[in-house]
């Protein structure tokens, strides 16, 4: 693949990243515990629901940060080599995984 084809597919990736966490934001937002406008359930469902949309936020910011990360890499004329030994990472693996820091053998 090429470094311009990489950039784009890593840019396109943190975008979608950044419009998905605008548009989950209201699922966010802590829950209303009045007793008067909701009934328990529906309480604990929302809690359920604002634990689920906080973990996968969690989650979206580890991949952001994993994208820049490689977007750095590319940058310094690094990416597709593992940071671990230097080695070169195999094509097949970043193919599966753009933003995979190592190759095979250090990540085991």
């Amino acid at each position: 693949m090429k470094e311009s084809e990489v950039r784009a597919a890593l840019e396109a990736e943190l975008a979608e990243l950044a419009e998905l966490q605008a548009v989950s934001a209201e699922a966010r937002r802590p829950v209303e515990l009045d007793q008067t406008t909701q009934g328990r359930l529906s309480r604990m469902d929302a809690m359920q629901a604002q634990a689920m949309a906080l973990e996968t936020e969690r989650r979206r910011g580890i991949r952001r940060s994993r994208i820049e990360a490689a977007l750095k890499r590319l940058e310094e004329g690094e990416f597709g080599a593992c940071v671990v030994c230097g080695e070169d990472i195999e094509e097949k693996r970043l193919a599966v995984d753009l933003t995979t820091p190592s190759c095979v053998d250090c990540a085991r």
